[in-house]
């Protein structure tokens, strides 16, 4: 019987200076409700004590082949049938060598070839080392086996010297590794989504917005990544940092939001409006500051382009999935908005329970009519859609190619 537990990881550290973030990593992880063992090289545990770990995870740390505290005396077999996946931080040069040729001389190798689960592996080197055609060698002939690599990134290392090579941040690989666990409905796929508000000018230091923090976007960009999609958010201003493996292109206004769409739905297969455009601008922003003396008595507005019913509205355009944030009459105005729009699926909300908050409840309105999805996190919500989009995605086929994009900026009614 298969007793492997997605929540259950072995956490492998091996030698490098890098090793100090993966005690950050295991705190993190461990306050995400896993349950963690930890196995450490010789050679890591010049870096980083086993004590660390320990402290962190509630567990005593593994260092050594022989260890007798395995009921079989195997520990090098006993220690992953129980876990979800291997994951290797940070994975020195000699380390993904040896998984890669199948050498097996110390504990946390032999695990590595004896394992029955997923092996991550977050590599951190010096940059000659990465760049090194024996590593790039290497690397390939892990992702040819289906090991998932995560990193590494650019930046300072601890040599002094700048390049490719740096382990990601802890909540960068925490990120990682949840999505690597995550079943892959989207593989293949590329959704394009919206999120967070926009702003649109009165003058150049006053605007028109509204309240969304765009954490709800952000949970469905995260999920639909975890998902494996190829994902595009783009976002109106806001605080928070791109979800791992995401691309974000930051834009400002409705009419930015619009150009940016029209960018990508070419090559989109889902869109996820999730984002709060405004519906109305200002006619004529004023090109300098507006003294208090001379107050405008009005400010004439005009209506911003509908990007989700012009997306919705393409033949042949990606698959079309609405929000509505309404304030009463939930159900109804929400349907009349999936009608309008001709939308396959909407998910709706009252504001006043979902703005700025972490957590929110759900409705879906489709063909099939209503689904509810409790109260929960959003990023708990955001998985909840994505799977709700795959299963009807599947089941639409896209119509025909894309039409020419209307001219930029255009108030698409």
């Amino acid at each position: 019987m298969d007793t492997r537990q997605p929540k259950r990881l072995l956490i492998g550290v091996t030698g490098g200076i890098a090793a100090y973030k993966v005690a950050e990593l295991a705190r993190l992880l461990h306050k995400d409700g896993f349950d963690l063992q930890v196995v450490m090289t010789r050679a890591a545990t010049h870096f980083v004590g086993p004590a660390t770990f320990q402290a962190l995870t509630g567990k005593p740390v593994f260092t050594d082949m022989w260890d007798p505290r395995a009921d079989s005396g195997m520990v090098h077999i006993e220690l992953s049938r129980d876990r979800g996946a291997i994951v290797i931080a940070p994975a020195s040069a000699d380390f993904i060598a040896k998984v890669v040729h199948g050498i097996g001389d110390d504990l946390l190798s032999t695990l590595c070839l004896a394992r029955e689960c997923p092996l991550i592996v977050a590599p951190a080197m010096n940059r000659q080392m990465w760049e090194n055609p024996a590593t790039q060698r290497n690397l390939a002939l892990l992702a040819h086996d289906g090991v998932t690599i995560l990193g590494p990134a650019s930046g300072d290392q601890a040599c002094g010297e700048m390049g490719m090579g740096r382990l990601l941040e802890p909540d960068e690989l925490r990120q990682g590794i949840v999505a690597a666990l995550q079943p892959k409905l989207l593989a293949g796929k590329r959704v394009l989504i919206t999120a967070g508000p926009t702003r649109e000018a009165i003058d150049p230091v006053r605007v028109i917005t509204n309240l969304s923090s765009g954490k709800m976007g952000y949970a469905v960009a995260r999920a639909a990544y975890e998902a494996g999609a190829e994902v595009t958010l783009v976002s109106g201003p806001t605080c928070l940092a791109a979800p791992f493996g995401v691309t974000r292109i930051g834009v400002i206004s409705a009419e930015d939001m619009l150009r940016s769409v029209q960018a990508h739905l070419a090559t989109s297969d889902i869109f996820v409006a999730v984002a709060a455009v405004a519906d109305f601008r200002p006619a004529r922003p004023a090109t300098q500051k507006i003294k208090r003396r001379n107050r405008p008595e009005t400010v004439e507005m005009i209506p911003n382009p509908d990007i989700l019913g012009y997306a919705a509205s393409l033949p042949g355009g990606p698959f079309c999935v609405g929000f509505a944030a309404e304030t009463e009459k939930l159900d109804e105005q929400a349907q009349e908005k999936r009608r309008a729009k001709n939308l396959p699926l909407l998910a709706a909300n009252l504001v006043q329970n979902a703005l700025g908050t972490e957590d929110n409840a759900l409705l879906l309105f489709d063909d099939a009519g209503r689904h509810e999805l409790p109260h929960a996190s959003k990023l708990e919500l955001a998985r909840q859609l994505i799977a709700h989009i795959a299963q009807l995605h599947g089941r639409t086929p896209r119509r025909h190619a894309v039409a020419d994009h209307s001219t930029p900026g255009a108030v698409i009614p």
